[in-house]
């Protein structure tokens, strides 16, 4: 399943850090950037947290909410958060349903060995819950900033 631009984003609830919750539909009226990564506190995902923390400067002057997820536990996510000082929310979707919604749920490779797992997507939803832009298989170099920049195109 893939998401396309301009349509509805599917709507999610999901368990946050902090013992927290989640929803698109709390969210209307202000641009979300979902995040879909696979692992906490590894090397890539940890980059592309960074990478989100460092510029929340400007994604708060647009009042832009991010929300990382993966599937991992909520008692990772706290660990991973507090290690990193990430200021934005990080939700967890331990039976990957939204995951699967949102067509980012795959079969990977790696050492030939075929598993399923979270392939590193973002997308761009406006404050009327519509997708405004999807970054497939995200290379953390630079994304951050390619997502910023639309951001401020909305």
């Amino acid at each position: 399943m893939s998401i396309d631009i301009g349509k509805a984003a599917p709507a999610f609830t999901m368990p946050t850090d902090g013992g927290g919750k989640v929803s698109l539909a709390a969210l209307k009226g202000k641009p979300v950037v979902l995040y879909f990564y696979p692992k906490d506190d590894t090397s890539g995902c940890t980059k592309e947290a960074c990478g989100f923390r460092d510029a929340m400067p400007d994604f708060s002057k647009i009042d832009a909410a991010i929300i990382g997820v993966s599937k991992d536990s909520v008692a990772s996510h706290d660990k991973f958060k507090a290690k990193y000082q990430l200021p934005f929310t990080l939700a967890s979707d331990t039976d990957t349903g939204v995951c699967e919604r949102y067509g980012v749920w795959v079969e990977k490779s790696m050492y030939g060995r075929k598993y399923m797992g979270i392939e590193r997507t973002t997308f761009l939803i406006d404050g009327k819950g519509i997708v405004r832009g999807v970054w497939n298989k995200v290379k953390v170099q630079g994304h951050v900033e390619e997502v910023l920049a639309a951001l401020q195109g909305l």
